[in-house]
Parts: structure tokens; sequence; C-alpha cells
């Protein structure tokens, strides 16, 4: 986290996989990133499902936002999904009051596939009120989804370019909205792995470590979407103490 702050990070996201499943390295991890590296904004992905109010208690204040990942506002889609055993709405709507009690950014996630491309999610996301409601195509990386011989088979949730844009039409008029299609997503973003490799996604094999090698250089090996960071809305107010967006955008260093 350090050499990354020396080399010019003001954001980090904390993803998986599920990050609760390590609870309090996690919240050391907020408190270093905040307290020690005084980066602008600390968040974190999860499904929710084992976050506590005990732990927002003790780390809550190191948190800017919380991304939970909700796919559908119908628990049998969910499940149809992968998305839980029939109880996750449950989850993300108890999260989000954790969050307003904590005054943590809550954002929703939400993956378009061939089960939920078709649902009106409008009310749902009206009710929950995430400051910021990103929205996927799903995305068919080959060596990690594509195919029987992967870890896991994604190939049946593909959506056509027409149906992405069906699902887009109809809740586009949301303020927190910002979608995401498979042109912009899959190089758009600096993603480092458990050996703290920075990935390349469908274009090259993953550098070497950045303990290794340094920041610095393993960037050099790192296709990084500059355009379909800016198309995404990458710089935005990240921070729940109001940094705001021209400020954030005019020091980021590319």
């Amino acid at each position: 986290m350090a050499l990354l702050k020396s080399a010019g990070m003001k954001k980090v996201n904390f993803a998986g996989g599920e990050p609760f499943l390590n609870a309090g390295f996690l919240g050391k991890l907020a408190q270093y990133c905040k307290v020690v590296l005084k980066l602008e904004s600390v968040s974190v992905v999860t499904n929710g499902s084992r976050v506590t109010r005990r732990w927002l208690d003790k780390y809550g204040a190191y948190l800017d936002i919380m991304a939970v990942s909700c796919d559908s506002f119908d628990e049998e889609t969910n499940i149809k999904i992968g998305r839980g055993t029939g109880n996750h709405l449950n989850t993300v709507m108890a999260l989000s009051q954790m969050c307003k009690d904590h005054g943590i950014k809550l954002k929703i996630n939400t993956v378009v596939n061939q089960y939920n491309f078709r649902e009106d999610m409008n009310r749902a996301i009206e009710r929950i009120d995430p400051f910021r409601w990103k929205v996927f195509q799903v995305l068919i990386v080959e060596e990690e989804n594509g195919s029987e011989y992967t870890l896991r088979d994604a190939r049946r949730f593909c959506i056509s370019d027409e149906e992405w844009q069906i699902f887009c039409d109809r809740h586009s008029h949301q303020e927190c909205f910002v979608p995401e299609g498979n042109d912009v997503m899959a190089s758009s973003y600096l993603l480092l792995d458990e050996y703290l490799r920075f990935l390349n996604k469908g274009v090259a094999e993953p550098t070497e470590s950045i303990l290794k090698i340094g920041v610095k250089k393993a960037l050099e090996g790192v296709y990084w979407d500059e355009k379909g960071f800016n198309q995404r809305g990458g710089v935005y107010d990240w921070s729940k103490d109001g940094c705001a967006e021209g400020s954030a955008e005019q020091n980021l260093d590319w």
C-alpha cells in the first residue's frame, strides 16, 4: 500500500471474492489507508452477508464507500444467478441502513445478464437511494469464465449489446446510474491480484509483483484504457468528506 501511495495512488478499492471473509484484516487495511497513508478514498465491494454493525462501529470511520452487489430485486432471479439462497434483498436493505447510520456512501453494483436484463429496478433503486449505481454488462474473460475448462463458465449469462441497451434505456433517467458496457470495462481499471501483480484481463499475462519490480516498472507492462476510464466516470466525488470531483481530476497524475 505504501508503494502505491508513493506512486500517486489516491483511491483504493478492496474486492474479492468476498473481502469480509477476513474482516479483521480488512478493517486494519482500511484504517492504515486512511490514517497512515491518508488516501482520499477507501472502498470495499461486498455481497453484504458478513458485514456487521460491530465491524462498522469499529472500522466504519475509515471507509468512504461500501459497494454491495445486487443483481436483481427478485429473490428467485437472485437464486438463478447464484446470489444467495433467498435472503439477499434483506441483506442489501439492512446494509443500506447501516451505511446511512455510519455516514458511509452506499453504492450498488449490478451485473446485467440473461436472467435480469428485462427487470425494472427503478422503484427498488429509488427506495435504497444509493449515491452511485454501477451497472455492468456481463463480461466474458476467456481464461477466467469463458469455457467449460475454466473455474467458472459464465457463457449462459451472456447478453447481446441490444439486450444491454434495453436495460440501460429503462434506467438511464436515474441520477445515480453509471453504465459500463464491455467496450469500456475490460481494461479501464488498474487491478492488483493477491500477489500484488497488475492484471491485464484478456490482453496479456499479469505483470511481476510490485514488491519485486516496483510500481513504476510494473505499470509499464499494463494496458490501461484511459479513454474508457474517463468514459465510465472513473473520477467522481469518492470521499465522504466531500473531495470535489474537479479537484480530484486535476490532481490525478496520469
